[in-house]
């Protein structure tokens, strides 16, 4: 921790100055000492509210912020400042980056390239399949993963990039101190053990309230080099994540989903909008910037995993049997084919086919996990 970020903690946790009104006295000043240096007249004529002048010329807004500074010390979280070499590069570029991070673990995760995975918190089957392919791909890759912690899709493509041996990086909408949901305390856990980090803007103990999720969603993008959506209805947060992207100027990538599922709206409309259809992590390398390609890591380390995966892969006749058991004109629930077929595979194989044949076109997925071959 910076031995200045006491002060700019002091400004973040100032009662009625806000991170805007505090960007706006780093404009004017350019560094907080020369904040609480001022004079209470100087700091009015900067259209501060009085009471907020009073709070920072008296020194309280400066024991606030010391207070908060022993606190995270005492948790083991780090503070990066606006200032601070160590604040990611990316981040820096948006129009309204955060005034400070909070970091649990490690703080270079945060300066690396990445991108950003999100989508919906109840995805199907389809959506949860392609998103452990995809955080594994991308992660082996030599990307970090940035995305949420939440349920569904962002805690799955962490999972996965942790799987793979990969980064990922966790942006939080509480305080550093807390994490939502508690069910992810483990992936938490996963992340921090993995090399990666926590991040937070918020203060220390802030809840999970509802409208903080909106506001770090600028984080989750700002700090990536493009932002992969999924799965997502009509209404889903990522779609204030994407359009955040495409004003920081990032890429999007959107994963096409059948027209009749509701989660695949949203990655749908964003194609239809020009963002990049994405059905390997090759799709989203070759619309990296070729400086970042060449710092990746080269793609023999797929092929490892690409013949390992192979090996394990049941033969084609499999594919064949799955074909040949369902119907054309109703769906067959999982359970149900594995009983078609004698049992000769178990329900976690299946599934495995019917994900590959679903991919090449053969079969489509219902509601309830059901499944029907194309005629």
């Amino acid at each position: 921790m910076e031995k200045n970020a006491p002060l700019w903690l002091g400004l973040l946790l100032t009662p009625g100055l806000g991170q805007r009104g505090a960007q706006k006295l780093i404009e004017e000043f350019e560094v907080p000492e020369a904040i609480y240096a001022a004079s209470l007249t100087t700091l009015e004529s900067c259209q501060v509210p009085a009471p907020v002048a009073q709070c920072i010329h008296s020194g309280r807004a400066a024991e606030l912020g010391a207070n908060e500074a022993a606190a995270a010390q005492q948790l083991g979280i780090d503070v990066v400042t606006w200032g601070d070499r160590s604040y990611p590069a990316l981040l820096r570029e948006i129009f309204d980056p955060p005034l400070l991070l909070y970091v649990r673990g490690r703080v270079t995760a945060l300066d690396t390239f990445g991108i950003a995975v999100v989508g919906t918190r109840r995805p199907t089957l389809y959506g949860k399949l392609i998103t452990e392919r995809l955080g594994r791909e991308l992660a082996q890759w030599g990307l970090t993963i940035f995305s949420g912690l939440a349920r569904g899709i962002d805690g799955t493509g962490q999972k996965a990039c942790l799987e793979a041996g990969g980064t990922t990086v966790a942006v939080l909408g509480t305080g550093a101190d807390i994490i939502y949901p508690t069910e992810h305390r483990r992936l938490a856990d996963d992340i921090l053990a993995g090399g990666g980090a926590l991040i937070s803007e918020f203060p220390l103990g802030t809840a999970p309230n509802p409208q903080n999720f909106p506001i770090r969603n600028r984080v989750i993008s700002g700090i990536s080099l493009g932002v992969l959506v999924v799965e997502g209805g009509e209404f889903s947060g990522s779609r204030i994540t994407a359009r955040m992207a495409l004003e920081q100027n990032r890429e999007v990538f959107a994963v096409p989903g059948q027209v009749t599922q509701k989660q695949a709206w949203l990655p749908n409309a964003l194609i239809k909008q020009g963002a990049k259809l994405v059905t390997e992590a090759g799709d989203v390398i070759e619309e990296l910037p070729s400086s970042v390609r060449a710092r990746l890591q080269p793609p023999a380390t797929l092929q490892i995993a690409a013949d390992a995966a192979a090996e394990a892969t049941p033969p084609s006749d499999s594919k064949l049997a799955v074909l040949k058991v369902l119907p054309v004109d109703a769906g067959a629930h999982v359970d149900e084919i594995v009983n078609r077929m004698h049992n000769r595979l178990s329900a976690p194989e299946t599934l495995a086919l019917l994900f590959d044949l679903e991919l090449e076109g053969k079969i489509r997925q219902l509601p309830g996990k059901k499944y029907l071959r194309v005629s």
